[in-house]
This record gives C-alpha cells, structure tokens and sequence, in this order.
C-alpha cells in the first residue's frame, strides 16, 4: 500500500522534511531513486537529455561501487546526486547506530548534503541527526513504478495527475521499475514541457 500524493497530514507531522518546492513557479522536480543500474540509467539519462531536462538521482551506495563509470556519467551530465544509504536499508526496521554508519558508508562514495530515507521510511531519531548534515528530501508525487502490479498506463497517469508546479516526483532507475518507467518517463516529459513546465534539480 502506498499514496501517490502525499497528504497534507503526513506532511503536517514530519515539518523538517522536503516535500515540494515552491508552488508559485512552473517547475517539476524529477528524482530517481535506486541506481545507477545498467541499461535503466543510461535509458532515463538519454532521454532526460532528450528533453533538455535536469534531474536529481539519490544513489545507492553499493551501486555507485559496482558502477563507478556510470555514476560519473550521471554527474557529467548535469544531474545531482542525493544519499540513498549504501544497502537500502529501511529505517523503521534498523537500528539507529547501524542506519547512520550505512549512510555515512554511502557519504564516502557520494558527495551530497542531500538524503532520501529508503522506501521514505526513518524513526524521528534517525531524522534528528541526518537533519544536521543534510536536507531529508521526500516528495508529493510518487509514481508508483517500483510497483510490479501496476499497469505502465497507470504510472503514467499517477504522475500526470498529481504533479503541480514545484512537485517532487519519484521515479526509480531500477530493473524492476524498468518497464513502468520506459513507458511513462518520455511520455509525461512530453506533456509537462508542452505546458511550461521546466526540470530543474533540487
């Protein structure tokens, strides 16, 4: 189970955490999470590329190991990068000193102030330190692509329907995202440009 807009009250209890931008400009703003991967990676940076668009990717600590040329290629390209943690660990269930030592593990590979808790789950203690190192960045928009039930048509339509102007949209450059996110990714960037809609990084 999961939201695809994120409610006012989730929003409303976690107050020191990114939810969106301003609202006042035509700005979208795209991350990917998960990566860099293989194939998904260089697919979404093409067309990011395609479509003059600035993104921000929060990396996996042991992906950027295994990939260590394509992270650069994310860099180069004009994108930012933000700490995903190095194993993906799910906050709610890892204990606080195991938790800060796997981000800071992934922090030796990627150079960010920028975090994003993994599955957009952390304890309010975890929070209260990464806080003094980084801005925890969640989103309001979340696409929905991770989810291996859900029609490519669907994700499409989840992230067209809800973005606003200075949404943070979630996307994932993950194999198992893979065929949700070619599907929809080009198609939305299409939409959005034809109304104005710039893509900048966080």
């Amino acid at each position: 189970m999961y939201l695809v807009k994120s409610p006012f009250w989730l929003r409303w209890l976690n107050p020191n955490l990114i939810w969106h931008k301003s609202r006042e400009e035509k700005r979208i703003f795209l991350t990917f999470d998960d990566g860099p991967i293989p194939v998904v990676t260089p697919f979404v940076l093409e067309t990011l590329k395609s479509f003059n668009a600035r993104a921000t990717f929060f990396c996996i600590g042991d992906n950027v190991r295994k990939y260590p040329d394509l992270f650069k290629r994310v860099v180069n390209e004009g994108h930012r990068i933000g700490n995903h943690t190095f194993n993906h660990l799910n906050g709610w269930k890892t204990a606080d000193t195991i938790y800060l030592e796997n981000v800071k593990k992934c922090a030796n590979l990627v150079n960010s102030n920028l975090f994003r808790p993994p599955y957009g789950r952390g304890k309010r203690s975890q929070y209260s330190i990464l806080n003094t190192q980084y801005s925890i960045i969640m989103w309001d928009v979340l696409s929905g692509d991770f989810d291996e039930d859900l029609k490519p048509e669907r994700c499409l339509e989840n992230v067209l329907k809800h973005t606003e102007n200075g949404s943070i949209v979630v996307f994932h450059d993950s194999l198992k995202a893979f065929p949700r996110v070619e599907y929809a990714l080009p198609r939305a960037l299409e939409v959005w440009k034809a109304k104005g809609y710039s893509f900048e990084t966080l």
